[in-house]
Protein backbone atom coordinates (compact mmCIF):
# COMPACT_ATOMS: atom_id res chain seq x y z
CA UNK A 1 0.00 0.00 0.00
CA UNK A 2 1.77 3.01 -1.14
CA UNK A 3 1.65 6.16 0.84
CA UNK A 4 -0.30 9.39 0.64
CA UNK A 5 0.75 12.64 1.35
CA UNK A 6 -2.40 13.12 3.55
CA UNK A 7 -0.68 9.98 5.45
CA UNK A 8 2.71 11.27 5.62
CA UNK A 9 1.98 14.67 6.75
CA UNK A 10 -0.46 12.73 9.47
CA UNK A 11 2.85 10.68 10.31
CA UNK A 12 5.23 13.89 10.24
CA UNK A 13 2.88 15.87 12.58
CA UNK A 14 2.41 12.71 15.18
CA UNK A 15 6.43 12.81 14.96
CA UNK A 16 6.79 16.46 15.53
CA UNK A 17 4.38 15.78 18.68
CA UNK A 18 6.11 12.93 20.12
CA UNK A 19 9.56 15.28 19.75
CA UNK A 20 8.67 17.94 21.23
CA UNK A 21 6.94 15.74 24.41
CA UNK A 22 10.86 14.53 25.02
CA UNK A 23 12.08 17.88 24.61
CA UNK A 24 10.04 18.99 27.62
CA UNK A 25 10.42 15.77 29.20
CA UNK A 26 14.04 16.30 29.41
CA UNK A 27 14.13 19.86 29.44
CA UNK A 28 11.69 19.08 32.76
CA UNK A 29 14.62 16.40 33.83
CA UNK A 30 17.35 19.67 33.78
CA UNK A 31 14.98 22.34 35.49
CA UNK A 32 15.25 20.24 38.24
CA UNK A 33 16.38 22.25 41.33
CA UNK A 34 20.26 22.35 42.39
CA UNK A 35 21.28 19.19 44.08
CA UNK A 36 23.83 17.88 46.54
CA UNK A 37 25.68 15.70 44.32
CA UNK A 38 25.56 13.28 46.50
CA UNK A 39 21.72 13.03 46.02
CA UNK A 40 20.35 10.13 44.34
CA UNK A 41 16.71 8.24 43.33
CA UNK A 42 16.86 5.25 41.65
CA UNK A 43 13.96 2.76 40.96
CA UNK A 44 14.80 -0.58 41.48
CA UNK A 45 12.96 -3.54 38.70
CA UNK A 46 12.60 -6.94 39.16
CA UNK A 47 12.89 -8.71 35.98
CA UNK A 48 11.23 -12.14 36.71
CA UNK A 49 12.20 -14.08 34.10
CA UNK A 50 15.69 -12.85 33.04
CA UNK A 51 16.52 -13.31 36.97
CA UNK A 52 18.14 -9.69 37.33
CA UNK A 53 17.44 -6.42 38.93
CA UNK A 54 17.19 -3.24 36.54
CA UNK A 55 18.20 0.20 37.87
CA UNK A 56 16.58 3.37 36.50
CA UNK A 57 17.98 6.80 37.69
CA UNK A 58 14.64 8.78 38.59
CA UNK A 59 16.25 12.06 38.37
CA UNK A 60 17.58 11.38 34.46
CA UNK A 61 14.66 8.36 33.95
CA UNK A 62 17.39 6.20 32.33
CA UNK A 63 18.36 2.62 32.83
CA UNK A 64 21.56 2.82 33.94
CA UNK A 65 22.43 -0.42 34.91
CA UNK A 66 21.38 -4.43 35.03
CA UNK A 67 22.34 -6.30 38.24
CA UNK A 68 22.32 -10.14 38.47
CA UNK A 69 20.57 -11.91 41.74
CA UNK A 70 19.30 -14.77 41.74
CA UNK A 71 16.48 -17.43 39.82
CA UNK A 72 12.95 -15.64 39.47
CA UNK A 73 13.31 -12.27 41.67
CA UNK A 74 9.73 -10.93 42.58
CA UNK A 75 8.91 -8.79 45.60
CA UNK A 76 11.24 -6.03 46.80
CA UNK A 77 11.82 -4.21 49.48
CA UNK A 78 13.61 -0.59 50.39
CA UNK A 79 15.68 -0.26 53.80
CA UNK A 80 13.77 2.88 55.57
CA UNK A 81 17.13 3.59 57.32
CA UNK A 82 20.14 2.36 55.35
CA UNK A 83 21.02 2.30 51.72
CA UNK A 84 19.85 -1.25 50.64
CA UNK A 85 17.11 -2.98 48.85
CA UNK A 86 16.06 -6.49 49.05
CA UNK A 87 14.94 -9.07 46.63
CA UNK A 88 13.01 -12.34 46.99
CA UNK A 89 14.43 -14.98 44.56
CA UNK A 90 11.21 -17.50 44.56
CA UNK A 91 12.97 -20.01 42.71
CA UNK A 92 16.60 -20.10 43.96
CA UNK A 93 15.11 -19.77 47.67
CA UNK A 94 17.30 -16.63 48.63
CA UNK A 95 17.38 -13.25 49.38
CA UNK A 96 19.80 -11.06 47.17
CA UNK A 97 20.59 -7.90 48.79
CA UNK A 98 22.20 -4.85 46.79
CA UNK A 99 24.02 -1.44 48.32
CA UNK A 100 22.48 1.28 46.63
CA UNK A 101 25.19 3.47 47.01
CA UNK A 102 27.62 0.72 44.43
CA UNK A 103 24.32 -1.01 43.04
CA UNK A 104 26.16 -3.78 43.42
CA UNK A 105 24.78 -6.95 45.11
CA UNK A 106 26.65 -7.05 48.70
CA UNK A 107 25.19 -10.57 50.22
CA UNK A 108 23.01 -13.38 49.80
CA UNK A 109 21.04 -15.20 52.05
CA UNK A 110 19.89 -18.39 51.93
CA UNK A 111 16.10 -19.02 53.40
CA UNK A 112 13.29 -21.82 52.74
CA UNK A 113 11.03 -22.80 49.66
CA UNK A 114 9.75 -20.12 47.14
CA UNK A 115 9.69 -16.59 49.09
CA UNK A 116 7.85 -14.14 47.15
CA UNK A 117 8.13 -10.90 48.98
CA UNK A 118 10.16 -9.42 52.36
CA UNK A 119 9.38 -6.82 54.93
CA UNK A 120 11.23 -4.91 56.49
CA UNK A 121 11.13 -3.61 60.06
CA UNK A 122 10.64 0.32 60.53
CA UNK A 123 14.15 0.17 62.37
CA UNK A 124 15.28 -1.52 59.35
CA UNK A 125 17.37 -4.25 61.41
CA UNK A 126 15.09 -7.03 60.82
CA UNK A 127 13.78 -8.82 57.44
CA UNK A 128 10.95 -11.34 57.29
CA UNK A 129 9.99 -13.31 54.30
CA UNK A 130 7.33 -15.78 54.20
CA UNK A 131 8.57 -19.08 52.73
CA UNK A 132 5.37 -20.46 50.70
CA UNK A 133 6.70 -23.26 49.79
CA UNK A 134 7.69 -24.60 53.18
CA UNK A 135 5.13 -23.35 55.48
CA UNK A 136 7.66 -21.12 57.58
CA UNK A 137 9.04 -17.87 57.77
CA UNK A 138 12.47 -16.68 58.10
CA UNK A 139 13.53 -13.80 60.19
CA UNK A 140 16.86 -12.18 58.66
CA UNK A 141 19.39 -10.06 61.00
CA UNK A 142 20.55 -7.27 58.42
CA UNK A 143 23.07 -6.28 61.13
CA UNK A 144 24.70 -10.00 60.64
CA UNK A 145 22.88 -10.63 57.44
CA UNK A 146 22.28 -13.81 58.85
CA UNK A 147 18.61 -16.18 59.59
CA UNK A 148 18.45 -15.76 63.39
CA UNK A 149 15.14 -17.90 63.31
CA UNK A 150 12.46 -20.21 61.39
CA UNK A 151 8.73 -19.71 62.61
CA UNK A 152 6.64 -22.57 61.67
CA UNK A 153 3.44 -21.21 60.21
CA UNK A 154 0.00 -22.22 58.25
CA UNK A 155 0.01 -24.05 54.58
CA UNK A 156 1.08 -21.90 51.82
CA UNK A 157 2.00 -18.64 53.53
CA UNK A 158 2.25 -15.63 51.16
CA UNK A 159 2.70 -12.84 52.15
CA UNK A 160 4.95 -11.60 55.81
CA UNK A 161 4.06 -8.13 57.07
CA UNK A 162 5.62 -6.51 59.72
CA UNK A 163 3.71 -3.71 61.84
CA UNK A 164 4.47 -0.10 61.76
CA UNK A 165 5.20 -0.76 65.59
CA UNK A 166 7.62 -3.56 65.00
CA UNK A 167 5.66 -5.47 67.61
CA UNK A 168 4.01 -8.60 65.44
CA UNK A 169 4.42 -10.03 61.85
CA UNK A 170 1.12 -10.78 60.23
CA UNK A 171 1.31 -13.77 57.81
CA UNK A 172 -1.38 -14.82 55.45
CA UNK A 173 -1.72 -18.58 54.97
CA UNK A 174 -3.13 -18.77 51.96
CA UNK A 175 -3.57 -22.79 51.26
CA UNK A 176 -4.48 -22.54 55.59
CA UNK A 177 -7.26 -20.13 55.10
CA UNK A 178 -5.39 -18.38 58.39
CA UNK A 179 -3.31 -15.37 59.38
CA UNK A 180 -0.05 -16.25 61.59
CA UNK A 181 0.09 -13.69 63.92
CA UNK A 182 3.93 -13.64 65.49
CA UNK A 183 5.27 -12.07 68.55
CA UNK A 184 8.06 -10.37 67.43
CA UNK A 185 9.75 -10.26 70.40
CA UNK A 186 9.39 -13.91 71.31
CA UNK A 187 10.02 -14.92 67.58
CA UNK A 188 7.10 -17.42 67.38
CA UNK A 189 3.54 -17.50 66.66
CA UNK A 190 0.62 -15.92 68.99
CA UNK A 191 -2.57 -16.20 67.19
CA UNK A 192 -3.80 -18.21 64.09
CA UNK A 193 -7.01 -16.80 63.31
CA UNK A 194 -9.18 -18.10 61.03
CA UNK A 195 -10.44 -15.94 58.33
CA UNK A 196 -11.76 -16.07 54.60
CA UNK A 197 -10.43 -18.33 51.71
CA UNK A 198 -7.29 -17.99 50.44
CA UNK A 199 -6.11 -14.58 52.08
CA UNK A 200 -3.17 -12.91 50.63
CA UNK A 201 -2.51 -9.34 50.46
CA UNK A 202 -2.73 -7.39 53.66
CA UNK A 203 -2.30 -3.99 55.09
CA UNK A 204 -1.69 -2.73 58.41
CA UNK A 205 -2.85 0.02 59.71
CA UNK A 206 -0.35 2.85 60.67
CA UNK A 207 -1.54 3.15 64.56
CA UNK A 208 -1.15 -1.03 64.57
CA UNK A 209 -4.39 -1.23 65.88
CA UNK A 210 -5.92 -3.41 62.59
CA UNK A 211 -5.29 -5.51 59.89
CA UNK A 212 -6.92 -6.32 56.67
CA UNK A 213 -6.22 -9.18 54.47
CA UNK A 214 -7.67 -9.61 50.78
CA UNK A 215 -9.15 -13.13 50.25
CA UNK A 216 -9.71 -13.90 46.52
CA UNK A 217 -11.09 -17.52 46.57
CA UNK A 218 -14.24 -16.00 48.80
CA UNK A 219 -14.24 -11.96 47.29
CA UNK A 220 -14.05 -10.85 50.72
CA UNK A 221 -12.00 -8.91 52.84
CA UNK A 222 -11.34 -9.67 56.56
CA UNK A 223 -10.65 -7.18 59.71
CA UNK A 224 -8.44 -8.22 61.97
CA UNK A 225 -8.26 -6.60 65.91
CA UNK A 226 -4.83 -6.86 66.53
CA UNK A 227 -4.97 -5.84 70.04
CA UNK A 228 -7.41 -9.15 70.84
CA UNK A 229 -6.21 -11.25 67.87
CA UNK A 230 -9.69 -11.61 66.77
CA UNK A 231 -12.26 -10.96 63.49
CA UNK A 232 -14.15 -8.17 63.70
CA UNK A 233 -15.59 -8.22 59.97
CA UNK A 234 -16.07 -10.61 57.35
CA UNK A 235 -16.54 -7.76 54.30
CA UNK A 236 -18.27 -8.70 50.70
CA UNK A 237 -16.23 -7.23 47.89
CA UNK A 238 -15.85 -7.36 44.40
CA UNK A 239 -15.05 -10.99 42.65
CA UNK A 240 -11.01 -11.89 43.25
CA UNK A 241 -9.87 -8.85 45.22
CA UNK A 242 -6.14 -9.12 44.72
CA UNK A 243 -4.73 -6.30 46.61
CA UNK A 244 -4.98 -3.86 49.00
CA UNK A 245 -4.01 0.07 49.26
CA UNK A 246 -3.72 1.67 52.21
CA UNK A 247 -4.61 5.63 52.30
CA UNK A 248 -1.86 6.75 54.42
CA UNK A 249 -3.55 8.18 56.91
CA UNK A 250 -5.38 5.20 57.18
CA UNK A 251 -9.27 6.09 57.36
CA UNK A 252 -9.57 4.05 53.80
CA UNK A 253 -8.48 0.73 52.08
CA UNK A 254 -8.48 0.30 48.54
CA UNK A 255 -9.28 -3.40 47.16
CA UNK A 256 -8.78 -4.40 43.53
CA UNK A 257 -11.16 -6.96 42.40
CA UNK A 258 -9.35 -8.15 39.58
CA UNK A 259 -11.95 -10.47 37.71
CA UNK A 260 -14.58 -7.45 38.76
CA UNK A 261 -13.46 -4.59 36.86
CA UNK A 262 -14.00 -2.54 39.78
CA UNK A 263 -12.34 -1.32 43.43
CA UNK A 264 -13.74 -1.39 46.87
CA UNK A 265 -13.20 0.94 49.34
CA UNK A 266 -13.56 -0.27 52.90
CA UNK A 267 -13.59 2.32 55.88
CA UNK A 268 -11.15 1.07 58.20
CA UNK A 269 -12.48 2.30 61.82
CA UNK A 270 -16.35 1.25 60.88
CA UNK A 271 -15.40 -1.58 58.75
CA UNK A 272 -17.63 -1.40 56.65
CA UNK A 273 -17.11 -1.36 52.37
CA UNK A 274 -18.26 2.30 51.54
CA UNK A 275 -18.62 2.18 47.68
CA UNK A 276 -17.42 -0.34 44.87
CA UNK A 277 -16.21 1.79 40.94
CA UNK A 278 -15.98 0.47 37.79
CA UNK A 279 -12.25 0.84 36.51
CA UNK A 280 -10.21 -0.65 33.35
CA UNK A 281 -10.02 -4.22 32.99
CA UNK A 282 -8.17 -6.19 35.18
CA UNK A 283 -7.53 -3.87 37.72
CA UNK A 284 -4.71 -5.73 39.72
CA UNK A 285 -2.64 -2.60 41.90
CA UNK A 286 -3.11 0.80 43.72
CA UNK A 287 -1.31 3.43 45.08
CA UNK A 288 -2.72 6.32 47.37
CA UNK A 289 -0.52 9.96 47.00
CA UNK A 290 0.86 11.16 50.41
CA UNK A 291 -1.55 14.13 50.65
CA UNK A 292 -4.55 11.18 50.29
CA UNK A 293 -6.20 12.92 47.15
CA UNK A 294 -5.76 10.23 44.27
CA UNK A 295 -5.34 6.79 44.11
CA UNK A 296 -3.49 5.54 41.02
CA UNK A 297 -4.76 1.91 39.59
CA UNK A 298 -2.73 -0.27 37.26
CA UNK A 299 -5.22 -1.90 34.69
CA UNK A 300 -3.82 -5.54 33.54
CA UNK A 301 -5.97 -5.91 30.84
CA UNK A 302 -6.57 -2.58 29.55
CA UNK A 303 -3.14 -1.25 29.80
CA UNK A 304 -3.60 1.94 30.97
CA UNK A 305 -3.39 3.81 34.28
CA UNK A 306 -6.67 4.77 35.95
CA UNK A 307 -7.29 7.89 38.61
CA UNK A 308 -9.68 8.32 40.82
CA UNK A 309 -10.08 11.63 43.19
CA UNK A 310 -10.99 10.49 46.53
CA UNK A 311 -13.04 13.25 48.00
CA UNK A 312 -14.78 13.55 44.67
CA UNK A 313 -15.70 9.73 44.67
CA UNK A 314 -15.08 9.91 41.39
CA UNK A 315 -12.56 8.28 38.35
CA UNK A 316 -11.08 11.82 36.85
CA UNK A 317 -8.42 10.14 34.17
CA UNK A 318 -6.90 7.09 32.35
CA UNK A 319 -3.31 6.94 31.14
CA UNK A 320 -2.75 4.32 28.21
CA UNK A 321 0.96 2.29 29.30
CA UNK A 322 2.80 -0.74 28.02
CA UNK A 323 1.19 -4.11 27.79
CA UNK A 324 -0.04 -5.84 31.05
CA UNK A 325 0.90 -2.80 33.91
CA UNK A 326 1.27 -4.31 36.99
CA UNK A 327 4.09 -2.74 39.88
CA UNK A 328 3.28 1.11 40.60
CA UNK A 329 5.68 3.78 42.02
CA UNK A 330 5.94 7.21 42.60
CA UNK A 331 8.59 9.10 42.65
CA UNK A 332 9.88 10.78 46.08
CA UNK A 333 7.97 14.55 45.03
CA UNK A 334 5.29 12.70 43.88
CA UNK A 335 6.21 14.41 39.83
CA UNK A 336 6.15 11.07 38.00
CA UNK A 337 4.59 7.87 38.57
CA UNK A 338 6.72 4.52 37.22
CA UNK A 339 4.68 1.73 36.05
CA UNK A 340 6.17 -1.50 35.39
CA UNK A 341 4.36 -3.16 32.17
CA UNK A 342 5.34 -6.93 32.75
CA UNK A 343 4.38 -8.11 29.14
CA UNK A 344 6.11 -5.47 27.18
CA UNK A 345 9.10 -5.54 29.15
CA UNK A 346 9.56 -1.66 30.21
CA UNK A 347 8.64 0.72 32.69
CA UNK A 348 6.18 3.56 31.59
CA UNK A 349 6.74 7.17 33.22
CA UNK A 350 3.48 9.06 33.46
CA UNK A 351 4.10 12.83 34.22
CA UNK A 352 1.64 13.62 37.45
CA UNK A 353 1.54 17.27 38.00
CA UNK A 354 0.59 20.09 35.69
CA UNK A 355 3.37 21.74 33.13
CA UNK A 356 4.35 25.52 32.62
CA UNK A 357 1.74 27.46 31.71
CA UNK A 358 3.39 28.63 28.31
CA UNK A 359 4.49 24.68 27.86
CA UNK A 360 3.51 23.32 24.39
CA UNK A 361 2.01 20.24 26.76
CA UNK A 362 -1.16 21.23 28.62
CA UNK A 363 -2.50 17.89 29.67
CA UNK A 364 -2.16 17.47 33.68
CA UNK A 365 -0.98 14.14 32.89
CA UNK A 366 0.14 12.15 30.52
CA UNK A 367 2.66 9.61 29.28
CA UNK A 368 6.44 10.87 28.81
CA UNK A 369 8.65 8.25 28.08
CA UNK A 370 8.93 4.19 28.17
CA UNK A 371 12.07 2.64 29.39
CA UNK A 372 12.87 -0.43 28.77
CA UNK A 373 14.08 -3.14 31.51
CA UNK A 374 14.41 -6.87 31.28
CA UNK A 375 11.86 -9.91 30.75
CA UNK A 376 8.56 -9.99 32.80
CA UNK A 377 9.52 -7.17 34.86
CA UNK A 378 6.98 -7.27 37.91
CA UNK A 379 7.40 -5.46 41.25
CA UNK A 380 9.49 -1.88 41.75
CA UNK A 381 10.86 0.32 44.45
CA UNK A 382 11.97 3.57 44.43
CA UNK A 383 15.26 4.67 47.13
CA UNK A 384 16.17 8.35 47.48
CA UNK A 385 19.08 8.72 49.59
CA UNK A 386 22.35 10.74 50.22
CA UNK A 387 25.91 8.86 49.46
CA UNK A 388 27.91 8.48 52.55
CA UNK A 389 31.03 9.41 49.84
CA UNK A 390 32.46 5.80 51.02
Amino acid sequence: MHSTPRSRGAVRIVAAALLIALAVFQSACRERPDLDPAYHEFAYVSNGKSDSISVIDTLSMRNIKTIAVGKNPAGLAANPQRNEIYVANTESNNITIISTETNEVVATIGVHRAPYFVSISTDGKRAYVANSGSWNVSVIDLDKRAVIATIPVGNAPGLAKVAPDGAVVAVSNRGANTVSLIDVRKLAVRSTVEVCAEPQDLVILPDSSKLFVACPGSNQVASIDLKTDRVLALLEVGKLPLQVALKPDGGEIFVTNFEANTFSIVEAYTNEVSASYLIGSNPVRGLVTSDNALLYVSNFGSDNVSVYAIDEGRVVDSIPVGSRPDGLALTPHEDHLLVVDTKSGDVAVLRTTKTRDNSKISAERALVTVIPVGNQPNDIVIKAFKSSGK
